[in-house]
């Protein structure tokens, strides 16, 4: 499936992607378990971008498999939710852009302090998206 083939967020629930909630993000380990961890993450209107590094196990999952799943809840109203499920494309970011907006976005900080090494952005394509509320 192309970038021509995005699933849309509808307007309903649009807000929930442009907020400052936390992303639960699943990929497959190496014998197909799942694994689901809370991510900061960025809305560019299309993609959901996640910066990572490429020293922990969920970058190894998806160079393995591509394949990912994603909840953001509406801090507004717990019972409203997107889901989306779709693919996930790796790209360096050697000047680790991605990781100083979302410490901006998330902690009102210039700069992120934590680790600056192997910095990638995931960049998640929606394929399926779900919502409820």
């Amino acid at each position: 499936m192309g970038d021509t083939d995005v699933a849309s967020v509808p307007d309903s629930h649009r807000h929930i992607l442009e907020g400052k909630g936390f992303a639960h993000v699943a990929t497959l380990g190496p014998r197909g378990e799942p694994r689901c961890s809370p991510m900061w993450y960025e809305w560019d209107g299309t993609h959901v971008l996640i910066s990572h590094t490429t020293r922990r196990k969920k970058y190894r999952d998806l160079e393995r498999d591509p394949r990912v799943a994603l909840s953001i809840r509406d801090p507004e109203d717990d019972y409203r939710y997107v889901e989306i499920r779709g693919t996930a494309r790796i790209h360096d970011d050697p000047g680790a852009a991605l990781i100083h907006r979302l410490a901006k976005k998330y902690e009102g900080v210039k700069r992120y302090q934590g680790d600056l090494e192997g910095r990638i952005t995931i960049r998640v394509t929606p394929e399926r998206v779900i919502t409820y509320g």
